[in-house]
């Protein structure tokens, strides 16, 4: 495992995305379809986590739902067939299967994603915003469960006491609540002793136990850091996040007059090339990564700098070579190819807020036909789901003492059983689904999400925005100064280049017209070109 590895197996966002997988049942499925399910796909570039303790975790918290499905089924079954031959028909536990199914549903429409721990319900709230009907609904949601449950056990109580002998009404409600306490504790002994802030930087890798999903690890491990992926041309940039107003540039190269042949001076003969830009780029990013580590605990010291190449989809996933060597040479070749399927880009990485914004610009330079290309390509990760935060609550209450935790899992028990039911049959599909298949002998695919993205809100906090623009634009300057000086060095006019570049209120660079060049700037625009040096 490289340092990259070890640093960001250890990474505040693993540690998060590990505990969403048992806090939350959609993300745990997504993450097992996309990197199970889908074997044949690459996984996308991995920026600030490793993905292998979360497939880890996200297979061991299927599992103990599975194992928890079991035990209520077998329960539930005893259920039935005992109170169909007490009373001629199984009325008790067709009662309590309606309060169990009420409990999931309201749960489920609330947008709390676990069996287990209730962890948002803002979804329920924005779903039922609007009339006065629907504002009556939302608040007469959350309390007709609890109603609900407690007329049941009033008859049954009541039925007991008269005489009736309806112990089986009381008994095996009571009986179903064990396999979910059991779950609950074993989830909290993960929470506290492995997912915990101090536990979490001391555990080795977890890694899957089974053979066949080790495979799968293993081929993670090869891809996520590696300096190219597989993509496919419908689906590029899957794992770098949202785009940041990208913006590209062209230019026309005209050489200086004192650099062709003018006033006894040599003509310039050298070549012009990407790989010569991006390494007069490279030096000032790292001159920015230095002076901020000097002077400030700024997260541009912690600046990373990476060569990238991304290749259109070919061979079978396990067939690609990942070798350092293989990656040298695509990367050689790309550099100054400017080809529409393989693509090189220069990848700067800033991961801040304890990897829960990560801003990546990804740079690309090309300088054929007399003209010089320059696309910069920013993306942010936005933090992951604050809901996943409910492990430090969970880790922080300690061990549980018998009655706090009996009565939890008391008033859990009803959904909770109802939705390890649905995950286990859920992950049966899933193993169907994925046997017929057959994954390893599909056709080549590139990854069609990744597992940081599907674990994002959807907004950031102003200061967060704040500190985005900040970085891109920080990142952009020192781009666009080794441009021009690219450009200076090898006796081309850069007039026009310094002219019009300027920063605009809204954040990013714009470049405005110029002669022979084009221009676009934000997502969605398209290059122009104009005659002159007008205005913008």
């Amino acid at each position: 495992m490289n340092h990259s590895a070890q640093q960001d197996s250890r990474s505040e966002a693993t540690r998060l995305l590990c505990a969403g997988t048992y806090l939350d049942i959609d993300f745990r499925r997504r993450v097992i379809e996309e990197l199970v399910e889908h074997e044949e796909r690459p996984i996308a570039p991995s920026l600030g986590v490793d993905i292998v303790p979360v497939l880890t975790h996200a297979l061991r918290a299927r599992a103990q739902d599975i194992t928890t499905a079991l035990l209520l089924l077998g329960l539930w079954l005893v259920f039935v067939l005992v109170d169909a031959a007490t009373y001629g028909a199984p009325v008790w536990a067709a009662a309590y299967a309606g309060v169990c199914f009420l409990h999931w549903g309201v749960q489920a429409a609330a947008g709390r994603g676990s069996s287990v721990y209730v962890v948002d319900r803002r979804t329920l709230r924005q779903a039922l915003k609007g009339s006065g009907a629907l504002r009556a609904l939302r608040a007469a949601l959350p309390v007709l469960p609890p109603l609900v449950s407690l007329g049941y056990w009033v008859l049954a109580l009541g039925a007991l006491v008269l005489g009736a002998g309806d112990w089986v009404a009381v008994i095996f409600p009571l009986l179903l609540v064990l396999p979910v306490w059991n779950h609950r504790t074993r989830v909290a002994a993960v929470m506290r002793n492995e997912l915990g802030r101090q536990h979490f930087a001391r555990q080795p890798r977890a890694f899957p136990a089974s053979t066949y999903h080790r495979r799968i690890a293993d081929a993670i491990a090869r891809e996520q850091y590696a300096g190219l992926t597989i993509y496919d041309p419908s689906r590029p940039f899957i794992g770098m996040g949202r785009p940041y107003e990208p913006w590209s540039f062209a230019l026309e190269l005209k050489r200086g007059k004192h650099m062709a042949g003018e006033n006894g001076a040599a003509p310039f003969t050298g070549p012009f090339t990407g790989r010569l830009v991006v390494d007069l780029i490279r030096p000032r990013l790292e001159a920015l990564r230095e002076a901020a580590a000097a002077t400030s605990r700024d997260r541009l010291k912690d600046l990373e700098i990476d060569e990238f190449v991304y290749l259109p989809v070919g061979p079978q996933r396990f067939a690609v070579d990942y070798t350092d060597l293989t990656v040298r040479r695509h990367l050689d070749d790309s550099v100054d190819e400017g080809g529409e399927g393989r693509r090189y880009f220069l990848r700067v990485r800033i991961g801040a807020w304890d990897e829960q914004v990560v801003v990546s610009v990804l740079v690309r330079v090309h300088t054929q036909g007399g003209m010089l290309v320059l696309e910069v390509v920013p993306h942010v990760l936005t933090p992951i789901r604050p809901e996943f935060r409910a492990v430090d609550v969970i880790a922080g209450r300690g061990e549980e003492d018998l009655l706090r935790d009996g009565l939890r899992a008391l008033l859990s028990a009803p959904a909770a059983g109802f939705a390890a039911a649905v995950s286990a049959l859920r992950s049966a599909v899933c193993g169907f689904r994925t046997w017929l298949h057959d994954p390893q002998r599909a056709v080549p695919d590139g990854p069609a999400d990744s597992v940081r993205e599907l674990a994002g809100v959807q907004r950031v906090s102003l200061f967060q925005e704040m500190d985005i623009s900040r970085y891109v634009k920080t990142v952009q300057d020192r781009i666009a100064s080794g441009v021009r000086e690219a450009l200076r060095s090898q006796g081309y006019q850069t007039d026009q280049f310094e002219q019009q570049i300027v920063q605009i209120s809204e954040g990013g660079t714009y470049i405005g017209s110029m002669s022979g060049g084009a221009v676009a700037v934000g997502a969605g625009a398209e290059a122009t070109s104009t005659a002159g040096s007008g205005g913008r």
